[in-house]
């Protein structure tokens, strides 16, 4: 099975993909925890690109171009191969991603989005689980990361490639503010209407362990 968490920047998203891989390994689950932009040797190198500098770095349209190389990377090198033998995979972010950030946060670039998902990567996790959170109490967690996070590069997830040391914070997307972070969120809580068969809202408030507790719940019996 491909589960795919997603969020606004600072929604615990990475917390809870690491606790759901952690609650899947303890029930006997093969689990291959892994990361976008990232989760493969060259889709690692892609993501410094985009994660790191100014928020102008990219446009949009370049922006979306990198992202779809570094998941195309990531699809055959890690997802598929884990899929094939029977393991869960737990990815922290995945397109859906693309068609909020590019699609319509940064742009209106749905219908690129789209296009290009279904030319070179052609694949939908089975479940999603959007961590919903204020954008305001999200900026401020990321604030108090990004402070104690000055000495390097926080490790890729279990199963993901180790990036090298950061020439910078991986704060680009934070670094576009409020009024960013609140058009996201939008977007991610559209996505629960447009794909209501596979997208799920989690309340990302309160304390790691309670959303972790919601995230559970809204996995399907198999899982459970």
């Amino acid at each position: 099975m491909f589960i795919s968490l997603e969020g606004i920047d600072g929604s615990g998203k990475s917390t809870q993909a690491r606790l759901l891989a952690q609650h899947l390994r303890a029930r006997g689950h093969e689990v291959v925890l892994t990361r976008e932009p990232g989760g493969s040797p060259g889709a690692e190198e892609i993501r410094r690109l985009l994660v790191e500098g100014r928020g102008e770095r990219w446009s949009p349209e370049a922006e979306l171009l990198l992202f779809n190389a570094a998941r195309r990377d990531h699809l055959e090198r890690t997802i598929r191969p884990a899929l094939a033998r029977g393991a869960v995979v737990v990815s922290d972010r995945f397109a859906d991603s693309s068609r909020v950030y590019q699609g319509a946060a940064r742009g209106d670039l749905r219908t690129l989005v789209d296009s290009l998902h279904a030319l070179v990567i052609g694949v939908e996790p089975d479940l999603t689980l959007v961590i919903d959170l204020d954008p305001a109490q999200a900026l401020a967690r990321t604030s108090m990361r990004d402070a104690g996070d000055h000495a390097g590069v926080r490790p890729a997830p279990a199963g993901a490639a180790q990036s090298p040391p950061a020439n910078g914070p991986e704060d680009r997307f934070e670094s576009m503010g409020l009024p960013f972070q609140m058009r996201l969120r939008g977007g991610f809580r559209a996505l629960a209407d447009e794909f209501p068969d596979r997208v799920r809202l989690i309340d990302g408030s309160g304390d790691p362990e309670g959303v972790a507790a919601r995230v559970r719940a809204a996995l399907p019996a198999a899982l459970a």
